[in-house]
Formats: structure tokens, sequence, C-alpha cells
């Protein structure tokens, strides 16, 4: 008996430490992301973004949620808050978030180190988020001073991955 072949086969991307595409953040998160898989770097057929997020001791990311996408988030070091409609969620290696369509949520980093996560959204679009609100990074340059986001920033997040603002948005 032959095995049947398939009928077409999907790319492989393989991604050494170091590889990822890296953004330095603004304020209040100040630290970094590295996207590492996104539609620009490799064909698929069920386009994501894929990669890391690091925050800096006291900065956070800010309430707010996505319209079209849903979210995975695995914890990788570092201990933290995840605030999910409202509701807190320690956050520390092992944990895993997911988080559908319109969920209000922020990530808070609560420790004296860096808390690391990697992070998966589908459809993509979250890279494109962070590029046109950060600096370009080089592995192992040091941290810039804390820089503002842009003027226009809700503009750029409504053009990619984030459902408008809410009025009420709550601080850590």
């Amino acid at each position: 008996m032959n095995a049947e072949q398939p009928k077409s086969v999907g790319e492989v991307l393989i991604r050494q430490p170091g590889s990822a595409t890296s953004y330095w953040q603004p304020v209040p998160a100040n630290g970094y992301i590295d996207v590492i898989f996104s539609p620009e770097m490799v064909v698929m057929d069920h386009p994501i973004g894929f990669g890391t997020q690091t925050v800096a001791p006291g900065g956070y990311v800010r309430e707010h949620a996505h319209d079209r996408n849903e979210e995975v988030i695995f914890v990788i070091s570092g201990i933290g808050r995840a605030v999910i409609d409202g509701v807190d969620h320690a956050m520390r290696p092992g944990s895993a978030f997911f988080i559908g369509k319109n969920r209000r949520h922020m990530f808070v980093n609560e420790g004296a180190d860096d808390i690391v996560w990697t992070w998966l959204i589908l459809p993509n679009g979250l890279e494109d988020f962070f590029r046109l609100i950060g600096r370009t990074r080089q592995e192992g340059e040091p941290a810039p001073a804390p820089f503002p986001r842009p003027d226009n920033v809700l503009e750029i997040e409504r053009s990619t991955v984030f459902a408008a603002q809410p009025a009420d948005q709550r601080q850590p």
C-alpha cells in the first residue's frame, strides 16, 4: 500500500534566541517586545502573531480589549497581576490565560524583577501595534530612558487590534 501524499504542506520557520524582531515599548510598560512569528515572516493559513513581552518592575500594560482577536498569555518568569474584567489573577511562572474578544484586561509587574510572558494573538496584528508605538531594539543594548506613547496612539490602537478605549478605564 502506498501512503497518500499530502496535497500541500505548510511552511517551517525556526527562530533561535536573539533572532526576533524587537521593539522597546513606551510608558507605562517600559519594557520590550520580541515578535517571533507573524505573517510577514512566514506564510500562514491562519495568521497569528506570537512573541514575548518583558515588562520592567513597576511597569504595566494598561487596561484594553480586543474586539476582533483572541489572545493567549503564558508567564515565563517574574510575578505580577492580571486584571480581567476587574478581577485580579496572580501571574507567576506557568500561569496561562486565554482572553476572548471584548474582555477588558491589563497586566501589572508587581515584582522586583522583569516579568516575561509569551503572547499569541489570532488573528495577528499586535505586532503592528508594537512596531508603530515602539522603537527598534537590538539584543543586549541598554534600555532607553522611559519615553511617551505617540500622540496618535488611540488611532494606532483602532487601526490594529484594539477595541475603543472605555471611558472608565481602570488603573493598576
